[in-house]
């Protein structure tokens, strides 16, 4: 059994799959899941688990050159718009219409259980060396 780093069995497998340039989206509970991408869902109640605690927890197990997010996130959610920059210096943003349409090329898709609008973030995996 691990004993540290993140334990869902079904996120961790997908996580040790990806490869450089592979998108990950990380997104709320309310937004629409594309056919074509694994999914992950992690959503267990509304605001459970955060997305503030997803997006830190992939990035304690990932290497990220990218980031991309919905401009509407800078006016409707100005927390999640505070963590991004926060957390993505190079932060992208996109209208959210095109935001869904990138995500369909995600390689994986993790769901959380955010209930604020707009917490949704698509990573592009890097390469550690």
């Amino acid at each position: 059994m691990k004993k540290a780093g993140i334990l869902n069995r079904h996120l961790a497998g997908a996580l040790a799959a990806l490869g450089h340039g592979d998108g990950v989206l990380v997104c709320d509970a309310g937004m629409p899941v594309p056919d074509g991408p694994r999914v992950v869902d992690l959503a267990f109640r509304a605001g459970v688990p955060a997305f503030a605690e997803v997006v830190d927890g992939l990035l304690d197990e990932l290497v990220i050159e990218g980031a991309t997010a919905a401009d509407e996130v800078r006016r409707a959610n100005p927390q999640a718009a505070e963590l991004l920059q926060g957390r993505f210096p190079a932060l992208e943003l996109v209208p959210h219409e095109r935001l869904k349409e990138l995500s369909a090329g995600a390689r994986l898709i993790v769901r959380t259980g955010e209930a604020r609008p707009y917490a949704n973030v698509l990573l592009r995996c890097g390469v550690f060396f």
